[in-house]
């Protein structure tokens, strides 16, 4: 009898809990910063709708007058706080869709390999690696001399001779000294201390929009990385220029495909980037960043947008952004800001044609839908061209502060 009731009990209980595991990993998907119109910030009913949007699960959300609100479980088990952020209802941005040259320069100089010298007296481990400096690392002062390039960081290591050097790195958006002692390479006769060094990067992007009012811009849609270390650059300086697609590699399953670009009137500089972040670059513009193709839109907020249909305005042949049709296949949660927002499929047959789908330099081309700008293109998916990824435009409008009164 104990055993049968034991069977009963167990058959009743797991799946109970199996629904509050999920139903609690859910909510913990829910943002720790939800955006909502004016007007609309005190409402609890604004937050579960956001809440249902990202499951059926009934929660029941008490806003304080700080703008705090606590989400519960069946209205009785506090599993989260979220801030709660009034977004303006009249934020009007341009499209972009243009293609633009991106050029960035390096806080300092990054570490992208370590590597043995070879000595007279037989090769030796890397210094810089024996001293604790790892690949990712920015290399901002030796001897607290401000490094700006790659030229200066060698000549200021091979100036020293075989004197041990002070070298400040930033790692983390932290600062540590190491100290290194180089050698002399038997191949060259200068001193090093047994690394690879990039200061600069450069290539082709879409312009996601414009802010005439703020004279803000943003594009990618994603971070621009090292190629070798695939760490997000931790820029000190940047620019746009004009650029023009001159080519299109049709993207091929197992293959990515790739707009291929020039920069034009190079030494115009359009605007000058501030920011590189999870959510692309961001900076202001030296000049009205508009196209012909395209009018000042309104923005949706997460909460807002729709699975179906939607266009994204791109470029795939010199410099003119055309629309082209997509299906927003689906809506993801995030907790944090991230590229990955939304998954969106190629469906415009001239698009297909033409590039396969989505392409490598497509990034940040902006996500319309209702005729309103709800995203950027991000990723593509290996495996399968067509499809890929977009970010939420509310991600990219916090990183280029002009969300928020």
């Amino acid at each position: 009898m104990f055993k049968k009731l034991s069977k009963i009990l167990c058959c009743m209980l797991i799946p109970i809990l199996l629904i509050t595991v999920v139903a609690y990993f859910k909510i913990q998907n829910i943002p720790t910063t939800i955006f909502v119109r004016e007007g609309e910030c005190v409402k609890s009913s604004s937050l579960v709708r956001v809440c249902e949007k990202i499951d059926n699960i009934k929660t029941i959300s008490n806003v304080s007058k700080d703008k705090k609100a606590s989400i519960n479980f069946l209205g009785v088990f506090p599993v989260k706080s979220v801030s709660i952020q009034s977004v303006s209802n009249d934020i009007v941005l341009y499209p972009g869709g243009q293609p633009v040259g991106v050029k960035l320069s390096t806080k300092g100089v990054l570490v992208v390999a370590l590597s043995d010298i070879k000595t007279e007296n037989g090769k030796v481990p890397s210094p810089a690696a024996v001293a604790g400096i790892q690949i990712g690392d920015n290399i901002v002062k030796i001897n607290n001399n401000y490094i700006e390039n790659a030229e200066q960081t060698q000549s200021q290591i091979n100036s020293g001779k075989e004197k041990e050097l002070k070298i400040t790195i930033e790692r983390k958006g932290k600062q540590f000294d190491k100290i290194v002692k180089p050698v002399k390479s038997s191949d060259d006769k200068n001193y090093k201390i047994g690394l690879w060094i990039r200061d600069s990067t450069a290539g082709v992007g879409t312009l996601t929009f414009y802010d005439d009012k703020n004279k803000m811009f943003a594009a990618l849609g994603h971070p621009i990385t090292d190629i070798d270390t695939g760490t997000i650059l931790n820029i000190n300086s940047g620019e746009i220029v004009s650029s023009s697609i001159i080519s299109v590699k049709k993207g091929l399953k197992g293959n990515p495909g790739e707009l291929k670009g020039i920069f034009v009137n190079e030494d115009t500089v359009l605007g000058n980037i501030k920011k590189n972040t999870e959510c692309g670059v961001f900076g202001k513009s030296n000049t009205k960043l508009i196209n012909k193709y395209n009018k000042p839109m309104k923005v949706a907020l997460r909460n807002e947008i729709k699975e179906g249909p939607a266009k994204i305005l791109t470029t795939i042949n010199g410099e003119e952004p055309k629309y082209y049709d997509i299906q927003i296949e689906k809506l993801l949660s995030q907790d944090t800001p991230g590229p990955k927002s939304m998954v969106i499929k190629v469906t415009d047959s001239v698009l297909l044609e033409k590039t396969g789908g989505i392409v490598q330099g497509m990034s940040g081309s902006p996500i319309i839908q209702d005729n309103k700008i709800i995203g950027a293109v991000t990723h593509v998916l290996i495996n399968r061209p067509d499809v890929g990824y977009g970010i939420y435009i509310e991600w990219m409008l916090k990183d280029a502060n002009i969300l928020t009164k």
